[in-house]
C-alpha cells in the first residue's frame, strides 16, 4: 500500500523537509504526553474520557479530512486498515485510561510506552539488519536515559499491579495501531486516516464505559476539551502526518519522549518527585534523538 510520495521504512528525503517531519514527530509525542494528567483531571470515568476525546475531536477531523480529499472516498482496503487501526487504538485508550487511575503517572507512561521497544524490534525485523554506528548508540542511549528518568519516579508495588498491567497491555495495542497507521498512510493522507481510525473507536469506548458503570456525562468539560484538542488533534495529527517518513525504529525512539514529559508533568501538577538523575536521563534521551538523525554506517544483517 506504499505510495511513491511516502517512505514507510526509512527517512524521506533530506534537508528542510526531513527536519520539519522529525520536529513534527517529536512535537506530537510531547503533546501526547500531556494526556495522562488531563485524564486524571476529568470528572468522567477513564474510558468515558477516551470516548469524549474522540467525539469532541471528530468534527474537526472530519472537516480536515474533507478538505484534503475533496470528499473523495478512499478504497475499501484503506478504510479497512484504518478501521482496524482504530480498533487497536480504542483498546489502547481503554486499557491505558484505566491504568492511569490504578498506578502512578510515571508507571502508566513507562509501561504504556513499551510500544517504543516493540517498534524498535519491529523495525529491526523489517530491515533484517541490526543497528550499527550512531543508530545503535542512539538506541542504547535512549533506553538507558529512559531507565534513569523513570527509575526515580517509577515505583513497583502490589497496589499498582493492575494499573501497571493495563498500561503494559495498552502499549502492545498501541504498537499495532502505529504499525497499521504507518501502512495505511502510504495511501491515505493524514487527517483522513486519523478521522477513520477515530470514528472506529467510538462504539468500543462508549460500550466499554457503559459496561464498567462509569460516569459518562461530565460536569466540567474543560479537561476533556483540552484532551481532545491536544492529544487527538494536535498530538496524533502531527505524529500520523510524520509516520510514513521514518522507520519504525526512529518512531519507536521518539515515543520515549512521552515518559520524559509525563514525569515532568507529574512533578509539576501532582507533586511526583523529579530529581537530578531524572534530568540526566532526560538529557541522555535528548542526545539520542539528535544522534539518531546522523548518517549511519552499514547495518549488520541478521
Amino acid at each position: 500500500m506504499a505510495s511513491k510520495s511516502d517512505a514507510p521504512h526509512g527517512r524521506k528525503g533530506t534537508g528542510q523537509q526531513s527536519r520539519w517531519a522529525f520536529a513534527a514527530l517529536l512535537a506530537g509525542n510531547m503533546v501526547l504526553a500531556l494526556g495522562a494528567p488531563l485524564v486524571r483531571l476529568a470528572d468522567t470515568g477513564p474510558v468515558a474520557s477516551g470516548f469524549w476525546r474522540m467525539t469532541i475531536a471528530l468534527p474537526a477531523l472530519a472537516w480536515l479530512a474533507w478538505r484534503e480529499t475533496g470528499g473523495r472516498m478512499p478504497s475499501r482496503t484503506a478504510i479497512g486498515v484504518a478501521t482496524a487501526a482504530g480498533v487497536f487504538f480504542a483498546l489502547d485508550l481503554a486499557a491505558w485510561h484505566l491504568g492511569i487511575l490504578g498506578t502512578k503517572i510515571a508507571n502508566a507512561t513507562l509501561f504504556g510506552n513499551c510500544a517504543s521497544l516493540l517498534l524498535v524490534l519491529w523495525g529491526i525485523f523489517l530491515a533484517r539488519t541490526l543497528p550499527r554506528g550512531w543508530q545503535a548508540f542512539s538506541v542504547l542511549l535512549a533506553f538507558a536515559g529512559s531507565a534513569l528518568l523513570m527509575g526515580q519516579s517509577y515505583e513497583l508495588a502490589p497496589a499498582y499491579f493492575v494499573g501497571d498491567f493495563l498500561s503494559l497491555l495498552a502499549g502492545v495495542f498501541y504498537t499495532f495501531y502505529v504499525i497499521l497507521m504507518q501502512r495505511v498512510r502510504g495511501e491515505l493522507p493524514a487527517w483522513t486516516a486519523l478521522g477513520i481510525a477515530s470514528t472506529a473507536t467510538l462504539p468500543i469506548l462508549l460500550s466499554a464505559a457503559i459496561a464498567l458503570g462509569e460516569v459518562i456525562v461530565p460536569r466540567n468539560w474543560g479537561p476533556l476539551i483540552a484532551l481532545a484538542l491536544s492529544s487527538q488533534i494536535i498530538g496524533q495529527g502531527l505524529m500520523i502526518w510524520a509516520l510514513p517518513r521514518f522507520s519504525p525504529l526512529v518512531v519507536g525512539l521518539t515515543l520515549l519522549v512521552q515518559p520524559a514529559i509525563a514525569a515532568l508533568a507529574g512533578w509539576m501538577i501532582f507533586g511526583e518527585r523529579l530529581t537530578a538523575i531524572d534530568l540526566v536521563g532526560g538529557s541522555m534521551l535528548g542526545a539520542a534523538l539528535v544522534l539518531i538523525r546522523l548518517p549511519n554506517r552499514a547495518a549488520q544483517p541478521i
